[in-house]
């Protein structure tokens, strides 16, 4: 679900090529799951090898990085650790909402309407057994750095932009910049061009800055994590009946300190906010260091090629671009 606060929060674009020489942390599972759901066919079947084994993400992963990576960008894929259990009650949700989605998935099948196929198809993704470990191999052998989480990766991605391992957090979510991620990216990892009914428009980054964000609602950094609390995140699903972001922001700015804020909702509490706002403040990060691995080529061709089909003629023109994009990101910009 994430933090529903993208309305109110600053934004401003800024393209490839700004990023020049940059270190991105990439929050793993947010940009899997969203090749797995996006790099698809028609009707919403997703990409598979002669075995029957999905490698759309594994198609996003390697064709969508290489773009990044030939802008001289370079790449830290942060992978999550442990959940906190709070967490619990919304990946329940998000599971029966796969299962209702696979129903109607199946119901448009049998009707022949693959427009609504594809639409529902999309919402059943899972991360099945063994993706996460071949993922991990395959950025690796790309010379991208993975990095195991303690906890969220989200939260781990911006403990490695405040320390100064990475220039911003690549994300579709907002929990990185609530924990005092100093950048957010957002449409990163997304393709350039998306089709919507009036045609295609074009799809580019966003940057979302943490101060900035703080000026501009006039608001400081407990309130931002009273306003996350709010609205609901991952840790309190529903957040609070009747409030989106302009009336929490409201709230928030009216009552200033977290324990007037939430005493004013006190009735309508179904969760312990001292422990969301716990999770939030005091994140669970490892302190580990990176590690950038060397590119190599023969294994990425095992992975894609020799394993899962992918074409050797594309593979192989697409490490050329590997090579070149990984000299670029060694370069340091004049400023």
């Amino acid at each position: 679900m994430g933090l529903q606060i993208g309305e109110i929060v600053p934004r401003k674009e800024i393209t490839l090529e700004s990023l020049k020489g940059k270190t991105i942390a990439i929050d793993a599972y947010n940009v899997i799951y969203q090749f797995l759901s996006s790099v698809r066919q028609a009707d919403g079947t997703p990409l598979m090898d002669k075995e029957g084994r999905i490698t759309s993400h594994l198609s996003g992963l390697f064709y969508r990085n290489i773009s990044l990576l030939s802008e001289g960008i370079k790449l830290i894929y942060v992978f999550d650790g442990e959940s906190p259990a709070l967490k619990g009650k919304t990946l329940e949700k998000r599971k029966e909402s796969k299962e209702i989605a696979m129903d109607r998935y199946e119901s448009a099948v049998l009707k022949g309407d693959f427009v609504e196929a594809g639409k529902y198809a999309k919402q059943t993704v899972r991360i099945e057994e063994g993706m996460i470990e071949e993922s991990m191999e395959l950025l690796e052998a790309m010379g991208i750095a993975v990095y195991q989480a303690a906890g969220e990766g989200e939260m781990q991605c911006a403990e490695l932009v405040k320390r100064g391992d990475a220039y911003a957090v690549g994300s579709q979510d907002y929990d990185a910049l609530v924990v005092g991620g100093n950048r957010l990216i957002q449409n990163l990892t997304l393709a350039r061009k998306r089709k919507t009914r009036g045609g295609v428009v074009d799809i580019n980054p966003e940057m979302i800055e943490y101060e900035r964000v703080l000026n501009h609602l006039d608001i400081n950094a407990d309130q931002l994590i009273c306003l996350a609390i709010l609205v609901g995140s991952d840790f309190n699903p529903k957040g609070i009946s009747g409030l989106g972001p302009k009336k929490s922001l409201a709230l928030v700015k009216q009552k200033k300190y977290p324990v007037e804020i939430f005493k004013e909702v006190e009735e309508k509490l179904d969760f312990n906010w001292q422990e969301v706002f716990e999770i939030f403040k005091k994140p669970n990060v490892s302190k580990d260091g990176i590690k950038f691995p060397k590119i190599n080529e023969e294994k990425i061709k095992k992975i894609l090629v020799e394993m899962h089909d992918f074409s050797l003629e594309r593979v192989e023109k697409q490490l050329e671009k590997l090579v070149i994009g990984k000299k670029k990101g060694m370069q340091r910009t004049l400023f």
